[in-house]
C-alpha cells in the first residue's frame, strides 16, 4: 500500500480519536442515535479536510457596515454515498457542503460459503457527474469492491475532474485496491485498521456499521 493521496484524522491527536473510539466500543454501540452521530461528526471532519483542497475565488461581500472580501468555493462537489450504512457519513458532509448535489448507490456483498466475495449493484441515482467534484463516501472501506464498483458504475453519468473516497475505517487492502483501480482518488480516512479477516471484515474494525446505526437486516 502507497502513501500517495492517503489522508487520515486519528495521525494527528483530535476529537476524531474519541467519535471512532465511541463506534468500536461494544458499551457504546447500543445506543443507535449516538452511533449514526459519531459517524456524522466523522463525515463532518472529512468534509472540512477536503474543503482545503478544493478551488476557491475571491468574492466581494456587503455587509451592514462595510464591503469585505472573502473565498468562496467555484464548484460545489457532488456527494456520493452508498446505501444503507453510507447515510450517516454522508449526512455529515452534506451539514457541510449544503449546496451540494447527491447521488445514491444500492451495492451489497454477496456472502455464500466457498465462493468469492460478489458485490450485487442494483440501484443507482445519479446526479450529473460531468467536470464535477466527487466526493464518495462508505463508513467501512474493507475490500473495497463495491466502492470501485459503485464508482464506475457512476461514470456513466459523466467524468468528474476530481474525486474523493472518504471512510471512517479503512483495512490495508481496500485502500490498495482503491488506489489500483482509481488512482486519480485522494483518500480521506478517519482511521487505517490492521488486516481483513477471512470473511473479508476490517479487524480491529468496529462491526456491521449498517446494522448498528439502523438495526439488524433479515
Amino acid at each position: 500500500m502507497e502513501r500517495r493521496n492517503l489522508n487520515i484524522l486519528t495521525e494527528t491527536p483530535s476529537l476524531a480519536n474519541h467519535y471512532i473510539a465511541e463506534l468500536r466500543d461494544i458499551h457504546v454501540q447500543g445506543d443507535s442515535l449516538r452511533f449514526r452521530r459519531n459517524l456524522e461528526r466523522i463525515g463532518e471532519l472529512l468534509a472540512y479536510e477536503i474543503s482545503k483542497t478544493l478551488p476557491y475565488k475571491m468574492v466581494t461581500i456587503t455587509t451592514p457596515l462595510a464591503e469585505t472580501e472573502t473565498m468562496l468555493l467555484t464548484n460545489q462537489p457532488v456527494l456520493a454515498t452508498i446505501l444503507r450504512a453510507g447515510l450517516p457519513m454522508y449526512q455529515g458532509m452534506l451539514n457541510y457542503f449544503d449546496k451540494a448535489y447527491s447521488t445514491f448507490v444500492g451495492a451489497y456483498r454477496v456472502e455464500e460459503e466457498n465462493t468469492e466475495l460478489q458485490i450485487n449493484m442494483e440501484y443507482l441515482a445519479s446526479t450529473d457527474l460531468h467536470d464535477k467534484i466527487l466526493i464518495l463516501a462508505d463508513p467501512m472501506l474493507a475490500t473495497g469492491r463495491s466502492l470501485v464498483k459503485s464508482y464506475k458504475g457512476m461514470l456513466r453519468h459523466g467524468k468528474p475532474i476530481q474525486v474523493h473516497i472518504a471512510a471512517a475505517i479503512a483495512s490495508p487492502e481496500g485502500i490498495a485496491h482503491v488506489q489500483q483501480e482509481i488512482p486519480e482518488a485522494l483518500i480521506w480516512l478517519g482511521t487505517q485498521d490492521s488486516h481483513l479477516n477471512e470473511k473479508s471484515y476490517i479487524v480491529p474494525g468496529l462491526g456491521d456499521a449498517g446494522d448498528l446505526a439502523f438495526g439488524p437486516k433479515i
